[in-house]
Protein backbone atom coordinates (compact mmCIF):
# COMPACT_ATOMS: atom_id res chain seq x y z
CA UNK A 1 0.00 0.00 0.00
CA UNK A 2 1.42 3.36 -1.00
CA UNK A 3 0.68 5.76 1.88
CA UNK A 4 -1.00 9.06 1.15
CA UNK A 5 1.00 10.95 3.78
CA UNK A 6 4.79 11.16 3.78
CA UNK A 7 5.93 12.79 7.05
CA UNK A 8 9.38 13.95 8.10
CA UNK A 9 10.85 15.96 10.90
CA UNK A 10 11.85 19.40 9.62
CA UNK A 11 15.01 19.45 11.76
CA UNK A 12 17.11 16.98 13.72
CA UNK A 13 15.80 16.04 17.20
CA UNK A 14 17.80 18.82 18.85
CA UNK A 15 16.53 21.50 16.45
CA UNK A 16 13.26 23.42 16.43
CA UNK A 17 10.23 21.12 16.51
CA UNK A 18 8.23 20.65 13.34
CA UNK A 19 6.84 17.99 11.02
CA UNK A 20 6.36 18.40 7.26
CA UNK A 21 3.78 16.10 5.66
CA UNK A 22 3.88 15.67 1.90
CA UNK A 23 0.90 14.27 -0.01
CA UNK A 24 1.36 11.46 -2.53
CA UNK A 25 0.51 12.55 -6.10
CA UNK A 26 -0.62 16.02 -4.94
CA UNK A 27 1.14 19.37 -4.93
CA UNK A 28 0.28 20.08 -1.31
CA UNK A 29 1.73 19.65 2.14
CA UNK A 30 0.93 20.32 5.79
CA UNK A 31 3.16 21.71 8.53
CA UNK A 32 2.90 21.00 12.22
CA UNK A 33 4.65 23.92 13.93
CA UNK A 34 6.54 26.80 12.35
CA UNK A 35 9.96 26.87 13.96
CA UNK A 36 13.19 27.09 11.96
CA UNK A 37 12.23 26.19 8.37
CA UNK A 38 15.61 26.65 6.72
CA UNK A 39 15.92 22.91 6.14
CA UNK A 40 12.91 23.05 3.79
CA UNK A 41 13.61 24.18 0.22
CA UNK A 42 11.29 26.79 -1.24
CA UNK A 43 9.63 24.24 -3.53
CA UNK A 44 8.43 22.35 -0.45
CA UNK A 45 7.26 25.45 1.40
CA UNK A 46 5.29 26.48 -1.69
CA UNK A 47 3.22 23.30 -1.35
CA UNK A 48 1.99 24.13 2.16
CA UNK A 49 -1.78 24.66 2.35
CA UNK A 50 -2.25 24.32 6.13
CA UNK A 51 -0.02 25.07 9.11
CA UNK A 52 -0.86 23.99 12.66
CA UNK A 53 0.98 25.84 15.44
CA UNK A 54 1.05 24.25 18.88
CA UNK A 55 1.87 27.51 20.68
CA UNK A 56 3.69 30.76 20.05
CA UNK A 57 7.05 30.16 21.73
CA UNK A 58 9.79 31.25 19.32
CA UNK A 59 11.00 27.74 18.43
CA UNK A 60 7.48 26.88 17.26
CA UNK A 61 6.44 30.11 15.54
CA UNK A 62 9.47 32.07 14.30
CA UNK A 63 9.27 30.28 10.93
CA UNK A 64 6.06 32.11 10.07
CA UNK A 65 8.29 34.83 8.62
CA UNK A 66 10.06 32.29 6.37
CA UNK A 67 6.69 31.00 5.18
CA UNK A 68 5.56 34.55 4.45
CA UNK A 69 8.79 35.39 2.61
CA UNK A 70 8.57 32.41 0.26
CA UNK A 71 4.84 32.76 -0.47
CA UNK A 72 4.74 36.53 -0.91
CA UNK A 73 3.77 37.42 -4.48
CA UNK A 74 2.11 34.04 -5.09
CA UNK A 75 -1.60 33.38 -5.60
CA UNK A 76 -2.12 31.32 -2.47
CA UNK A 77 -4.42 30.72 0.49
CA UNK A 78 -2.86 29.20 3.59
CA UNK A 79 -4.96 28.07 6.55
CA UNK A 80 -3.15 28.58 9.86
CA UNK A 81 -4.34 27.32 13.24
CA UNK A 82 -3.08 28.19 16.70
CA UNK A 83 -3.92 28.43 20.42
CA UNK A 84 -5.81 31.17 22.32
CA UNK A 85 -4.59 34.66 21.41
CA UNK A 86 -3.15 33.46 18.10
CA UNK A 87 -4.97 36.00 15.92
CA UNK A 88 -3.32 38.87 17.78
CA UNK A 89 0.12 37.26 17.41
CA UNK A 90 -0.26 36.78 13.65
CA UNK A 91 -1.53 40.36 13.35
CA UNK A 92 1.52 41.69 15.21
CA UNK A 93 3.92 39.68 13.05
CA UNK A 94 2.40 40.99 9.82
CA UNK A 95 2.19 44.54 11.16
CA UNK A 96 5.96 44.53 11.79
CA UNK A 97 6.61 45.05 8.07
CA UNK A 98 5.96 47.98 5.72
CA UNK A 99 3.52 47.05 2.93
CA UNK A 100 3.29 50.29 0.93
CA UNK A 101 4.28 48.57 -2.35
CA UNK A 102 2.25 45.41 -2.03
CA UNK A 103 -0.83 46.87 -3.71
CA UNK A 104 1.02 46.57 -7.03
CA UNK A 105 1.30 42.79 -6.68
CA UNK A 106 -0.86 40.94 -9.16
CA UNK A 107 -1.42 37.87 -6.97
CA UNK A 108 -3.16 37.66 -3.61
CA UNK A 109 -1.60 35.90 -0.64
CA UNK A 110 -4.26 35.15 1.97
CA UNK A 111 -3.70 33.79 5.46
CA UNK A 112 -6.96 32.43 6.91
CA UNK A 113 -6.12 32.20 10.60
CA UNK A 114 -8.11 30.36 13.27
CA UNK A 115 -7.41 30.49 16.98
CA UNK A 116 -8.74 27.82 19.31
CA UNK A 117 -10.34 29.09 22.52
CA UNK A 118 -9.98 27.28 25.87
CA UNK A 119 -13.55 25.97 25.53
CA UNK A 120 -12.71 24.40 22.15
CA UNK A 121 -14.52 26.97 20.03
CA UNK A 122 -12.77 28.81 17.22
CA UNK A 123 -12.44 32.32 15.84
CA UNK A 124 -11.28 32.98 12.26
CA UNK A 125 -10.03 36.10 10.48
CA UNK A 126 -8.38 36.74 7.11
CA UNK A 127 -5.13 38.61 6.46
CA UNK A 128 -4.90 39.48 2.76
CA UNK A 129 -2.01 40.99 0.84
CA UNK A 130 -4.62 43.01 -1.09
CA UNK A 131 -5.31 44.94 2.12
CA UNK A 132 -1.73 45.17 3.31
CA UNK A 133 -2.40 42.22 5.63
CA UNK A 134 -4.73 44.30 7.77
CA UNK A 135 -6.78 41.96 9.90
CA UNK A 136 -10.25 41.33 8.50
CA UNK A 137 -13.47 40.83 10.47
CA UNK A 138 -13.52 37.87 12.83
CA UNK A 139 -16.13 35.12 12.62
CA UNK A 140 -16.86 32.06 14.74
CA UNK A 141 -15.40 28.81 13.40
CA UNK A 142 -17.30 25.54 13.74
CA UNK A 143 -14.99 23.01 15.38
CA UNK A 144 -17.10 20.00 16.32
CA UNK A 145 -15.19 17.45 18.44
CA UNK A 146 -11.92 19.31 17.94
CA UNK A 147 -11.93 18.87 14.15
CA UNK A 148 -10.02 21.73 12.50
CA UNK A 149 -10.05 20.47 8.92
CA UNK A 150 -12.49 18.00 7.38
CA UNK A 151 -11.85 17.22 3.72
CA UNK A 152 -12.87 14.41 1.42
CA UNK A 153 -9.88 12.22 2.19
CA UNK A 154 -8.72 13.32 5.64
CA UNK A 155 -9.37 15.31 8.78
CA UNK A 156 -7.17 17.09 11.33
CA UNK A 157 -8.18 17.04 14.97
CA UNK A 158 -6.77 18.97 17.91
CA UNK A 159 -6.62 18.69 21.68
CA UNK A 160 -5.90 21.54 24.08
CA UNK A 161 -2.97 20.59 26.32
CA UNK A 162 -1.06 22.21 29.19
CA UNK A 163 2.43 23.71 28.87
CA UNK A 164 1.76 26.22 31.64
CA UNK A 165 0.10 27.99 28.74
CA UNK A 166 -2.46 26.43 26.38
CA UNK A 167 -0.70 24.23 23.79
CA UNK A 168 -2.29 22.28 20.95
CA UNK A 169 -1.66 18.68 19.98
CA UNK A 170 -2.76 17.43 16.57
CA UNK A 171 -3.82 14.25 14.81
CA UNK A 172 -4.01 13.83 11.03
CA UNK A 173 -6.41 11.03 10.05
CA UNK A 174 -6.88 9.60 6.57
CA UNK A 175 -10.55 8.57 6.48
CA UNK A 176 -9.78 5.40 4.55
CA UNK A 177 -7.27 4.28 1.96
CA UNK A 178 -8.18 3.00 -1.49
CA UNK A 179 -5.82 0.53 -3.16
CA UNK A 180 -6.13 -0.08 -6.88
CA UNK A 181 -5.42 -3.64 -8.02
CA UNK A 182 -3.72 -3.65 -11.40
CA UNK A 183 -4.81 -7.24 -12.08
CA UNK A 184 -8.39 -6.22 -11.49
CA UNK A 185 -8.08 -3.36 -13.95
CA UNK A 186 -6.53 -5.69 -16.52
CA UNK A 187 -9.38 -8.17 -16.11
CA UNK A 188 -11.76 -5.33 -16.96
CA UNK A 189 -9.61 -4.23 -19.90
CA UNK A 190 -8.90 -0.88 -18.28
CA UNK A 191 -5.64 1.12 -18.19
CA UNK A 192 -4.00 2.85 -15.27
CA UNK A 193 -3.84 6.63 -15.48
CA UNK A 194 -4.95 9.97 -14.02
CA UNK A 195 -8.61 8.90 -14.18
CA UNK A 196 -8.00 6.73 -11.13
CA UNK A 197 -7.67 9.81 -8.96
CA UNK A 198 -11.22 10.86 -9.83
CA UNK A 199 -12.35 7.29 -9.28
CA UNK A 200 -10.95 7.36 -5.74
CA UNK A 201 -12.64 10.72 -5.12
CA UNK A 202 -15.95 9.27 -6.29
CA UNK A 203 -15.60 6.39 -3.82
CA UNK A 204 -14.72 8.83 -1.03
CA UNK A 205 -17.80 10.94 -1.84
CA UNK A 206 -20.04 7.87 -1.88
CA UNK A 207 -21.12 8.27 -5.52
CA UNK A 208 -23.73 5.84 -6.84
CA UNK A 209 -22.66 2.39 -8.06
CA UNK A 210 -24.00 3.08 -11.57
CA UNK A 211 -21.65 6.05 -12.06
CA UNK A 212 -19.50 5.26 -15.09
CA UNK A 213 -15.71 5.43 -15.29
CA UNK A 214 -14.06 4.40 -18.54
CA UNK A 215 -17.47 2.91 -19.44
CA UNK A 216 -17.50 0.68 -16.35
CA UNK A 217 -19.91 1.11 -13.40
CA UNK A 218 -18.38 2.27 -10.13
CA UNK A 219 -19.88 -0.69 -8.29
CA UNK A 220 -18.10 -3.18 -10.56
CA UNK A 221 -14.83 -1.30 -10.24
CA UNK A 222 -15.17 -1.28 -6.45
CA UNK A 223 -15.79 -5.03 -6.39
CA UNK A 224 -13.11 -6.11 -8.85
CA UNK A 225 -10.33 -3.52 -8.83
CA UNK A 226 -10.44 -1.65 -5.52
CA UNK A 227 -9.70 -2.51 -1.94
CA UNK A 228 -10.73 -0.10 0.82
CA UNK A 229 -8.62 -0.33 3.99
CA UNK A 230 -8.17 1.81 7.10
CA UNK A 231 -6.19 4.99 6.43
CA UNK A 232 -3.10 6.41 8.09
CA UNK A 233 -3.13 8.31 11.35
CA UNK A 234 -0.28 10.61 12.39
CA UNK A 235 -0.24 12.36 15.77
CA UNK A 236 1.95 15.27 16.86
CA UNK A 237 2.49 16.22 20.51
CA UNK A 238 5.10 18.59 21.91
CA UNK A 239 5.72 20.91 24.87
CA UNK A 240 3.46 19.35 27.47
CA UNK A 241 3.83 18.56 31.16
CA UNK A 242 3.13 15.04 32.39
CA UNK A 243 -0.01 14.95 34.51
CA UNK A 244 -3.27 13.01 34.43
CA UNK A 245 -5.31 15.47 32.37
CA UNK A 246 -2.61 15.87 29.73
CA UNK A 247 -1.92 12.15 29.61
CA UNK A 248 -5.59 11.32 29.09
CA UNK A 249 -5.99 13.88 26.32
CA UNK A 250 -2.78 12.78 24.56
CA UNK A 251 -3.70 9.09 24.69
CA UNK A 252 -7.14 9.82 23.26
CA UNK A 253 -5.76 12.08 20.52
CA UNK A 254 -3.06 9.60 19.46
CA UNK A 255 -5.06 6.41 19.95
CA UNK A 256 -4.11 3.83 17.31
CA UNK A 257 -1.77 6.22 15.50
CA UNK A 258 0.51 4.69 12.88
CA UNK A 259 3.11 7.34 13.77
CA UNK A 260 3.31 9.35 16.96
CA UNK A 261 5.69 12.31 16.89
CA UNK A 262 6.15 13.18 20.56
CA UNK A 263 8.67 15.25 22.46
CA UNK A 264 11.19 13.47 24.71
CA UNK A 265 12.94 16.54 26.03
CA UNK A 266 14.57 15.18 29.17
CA UNK A 267 16.03 11.87 30.31
CA UNK A 268 14.04 9.37 32.36
CA UNK A 269 15.75 10.37 35.63
CA UNK A 270 14.98 14.07 35.13
CA UNK A 271 11.26 13.98 35.95
CA UNK A 272 11.50 16.82 38.46
CA UNK A 273 13.30 19.09 36.01
CA UNK A 274 10.85 18.12 33.24
CA UNK A 275 7.91 19.05 35.48
CA UNK A 276 9.51 22.41 36.30
CA UNK A 277 9.97 23.12 32.58
CA UNK A 278 6.55 21.68 31.62
CA UNK A 279 8.04 19.07 29.28
CA UNK A 280 8.09 15.27 28.98
CA UNK A 281 10.88 12.84 29.74
CA UNK A 282 11.85 10.09 27.32
CA UNK A 283 10.20 7.50 29.56
CA UNK A 284 6.96 9.48 29.78
CA UNK A 285 6.89 9.83 25.99
CA UNK A 286 7.30 6.09 25.56
CA UNK A 287 4.61 5.30 28.13
CA UNK A 288 2.11 7.61 26.44
CA UNK A 289 2.85 6.04 23.06
CA UNK A 290 2.28 2.57 24.52
CA UNK A 291 -0.95 3.59 26.26
CA UNK A 292 -2.22 5.13 23.02
CA UNK A 293 -1.52 1.91 21.12
CA UNK A 294 0.69 3.74 18.63
CA UNK A 295 2.40 1.52 16.08
CA UNK A 296 5.56 3.58 15.79
CA UNK A 297 7.18 6.24 17.92
CA UNK A 298 9.22 9.22 16.74
CA UNK A 299 10.81 11.02 19.72
CA UNK A 300 12.08 14.57 19.10
CA UNK A 301 12.62 17.99 20.74
CA UNK A 302 15.58 16.74 22.79
CA UNK A 303 17.11 19.14 25.31
CA UNK A 304 20.50 20.56 24.22
CA UNK A 305 21.87 19.32 27.53
CA UNK A 306 21.75 15.83 25.97
CA UNK A 307 23.52 16.77 22.74
CA UNK A 308 26.23 14.21 23.51
CA UNK A 309 23.90 11.37 24.50
CA UNK A 310 20.80 11.65 22.36
CA UNK A 311 20.90 7.89 21.86
CA UNK A 312 20.12 7.51 25.54
CA UNK A 313 16.80 9.32 25.10
CA UNK A 314 15.95 6.99 22.21
CA UNK A 315 16.77 3.90 24.30
CA UNK A 316 14.69 5.09 27.23
CA UNK A 317 11.72 5.93 25.04
CA UNK A 318 11.96 2.52 23.38
CA UNK A 319 12.10 0.69 26.71
CA UNK A 320 9.02 2.52 27.99
CA UNK A 321 7.25 1.92 24.69
CA UNK A 322 7.55 -1.77 25.49
CA UNK A 323 9.49 -2.94 22.47
CA UNK A 324 12.67 -5.00 22.43
CA UNK A 325 13.45 -3.89 18.87
CA UNK A 326 14.53 -0.56 17.48
CA UNK A 327 12.44 -1.35 14.40
CA UNK A 328 9.43 -0.07 16.37
CA UNK A 329 11.01 3.36 16.76
CA UNK A 330 11.68 5.46 13.72
CA UNK A 331 14.96 7.30 13.94
CA UNK A 332 14.18 11.00 14.47
CA UNK A 333 16.06 12.29 11.43
CA UNK A 334 14.83 14.82 8.86
CA UNK A 335 14.37 11.99 6.37
CA UNK A 336 11.81 9.94 8.34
Amino acid sequence: MKPLFHPRLVNDPFGDPGVYIDFLFEKRALLFDLGDLHALPSRQILKVTHAFVSHAHMDHFSGFDALLRVLLGREKTVHVFGPPGFLDRVEHKLAAYTWNLIESYENELLFRVTEIAPDGSGLTADFSSRRGFVRGPSAPARLADGVLVDEEAFRVRTALLDHRIPCLGFALEEKFHINVWKNGLESLGLPTGPWLRELKSAVARGDADDTLFQGTPLGELRARALRIVPGQKIAYVTDVVYHAANAGAIVELARGADLLFIEATFAADEEERAAEKHHLTSRQAGLLARQAGAKRLIPFHFSPRHSEDGDRLLREALDAFGSSSREDVLSPSPSV
